[in-house]
């Protein structure tokens, strides 16, 4: 062609930009592979990993701290909310993932985030629930009823002391281990006497207990500070699952000694009954803190092993 007919530097340029352009409208796929468009994606992943490292751990925490404390003791229907609030936030990820797998876009990250959201629902659940009830409900249960100072065993009544929580028995009180009685249904629930003097009692109605401290065939109750010369104070069994074993182990003792007990309380035997609640508390801020800190290291394992695996998966497509 003429020189004059051929398209100049800058326009041949242009053209070809916009049949660049045109190629990739028609054809993105082929002419415009992942890795071409990388910033903006690398943007939305960063969010999505930093989303799914903290998101179900702090719903982990929000529900095992519902689940475990005072929430719990208040109110177990709000307590159980938290559970469902956190199945229905499992869902609405389930839910975005098929939205966005039906646009046929990469629904991964929603995946993940279902499955995240759902074991750390159900984990908070389960593991609050058990922190509640061997940790935390004792020691709401014994702050919230009454404390007695100098209860004499030899003059009070069960009935008189049936909201006590913790007990400060009189000098000179201890336990008759000759009248110490087991009940056996799996475990051993021992039961021994407390009491005060020499004399017989009227109604022997406060009773030391423990589990799997005796043997079961004669007299040789070991439980709690039971060897122990300072102790003469009792903390009340809260446990409404064993009570009625301790009962039988009464009962059993009654016929045994021919002794009467209209009206037993269950107590555990020690020196200092405030320090051994406190050790509920403790323990139940303890174990709370060390499941949190499991949670988190759990949840980045795993989102440490989806990337390595959707960064696999994005290289073989």
């Amino acid at each position: 062609k003429p020189s004059w007919l051929k398209p100049s530097g800058a326009l041949q340029r242009s053209l070809s930009l916009q049949d660049e352009q045109q190629a990739i409208q028609h054809f993105p796929g082929r002419l415009c592979p992942p890795q071409w468009k990388s910033g903006k994606r690398r943007t939305l992943n960063s969010v999505a990993i930093g989303i799914n490292v903290l998101a179900p751990w702090l719903v982990f925490c929000g529900i095992f701290a519902a689940m475990s404390f005072h929430l719990h003791y208040m109110s177990q229907a709000l307590a159980w909310t938290t559970v469902v609030a956190g199945l229905v936030l499992a869902g609405i990820a389930g839910f975005l993932a098929h939205r966005t797998k039906m646009r046929d876009a990469d629904p991964s990250w929603y995946t993940f985030a279902a499955l995240a959201f759902l074991i750390a629902t159900v984990a908070a659940a389960v593991l609050g629930d058990m922190n509640y009830w061997y940790n935390m409900q004792p020691y709401y249960d014994i702050e919230n009823i009454n404390t007695y100072p100098a209860v004499d065993p030899a003059r009070e009544k069960g009935q008189q002391l049936m909201d006590a929580g913790r007990a400060y028995f009189v000098e000179g009180t201890g336990l008759d281990t000759s009248k110490s009685m087991a009940f056996k249904n799996l475990d051993k629930y021992c039961v021994a006497p407390i009491v005060s003097g020499q004399e017989p009692l009227t109604s022997y109605d406060f009773w030391a207990v423990g589990v799997n401290c005796c043997s079961g065939t004669a007299a040789d109750f070991r439980c709690g500070e039971f060897d122990n010369p300072k102790a003469r104070s009792g903390l009340r069994l809260m446990r409404d699952d064993q009570r009625p074993f301790f009962r039988l182990a009464v009962q059993q003792a009654e016929a045994a000694y021919n002794i009467k007990a209209t009206h037993p309380l269950f107590f555990y035997w020690m020196q200092d009954p405030v320090a051994e609640m406190m050790s509920y508390r403790s323990d139940g801020f303890k174990y709370g803190l060390l499941a949190m800190l499991t949670h988190f290291a759990f949840n980045l394992l795993c989102v440490i092993g989806a990337v390595y695996a959707f960064s696999k998966l994005s290289h073989e497509f």
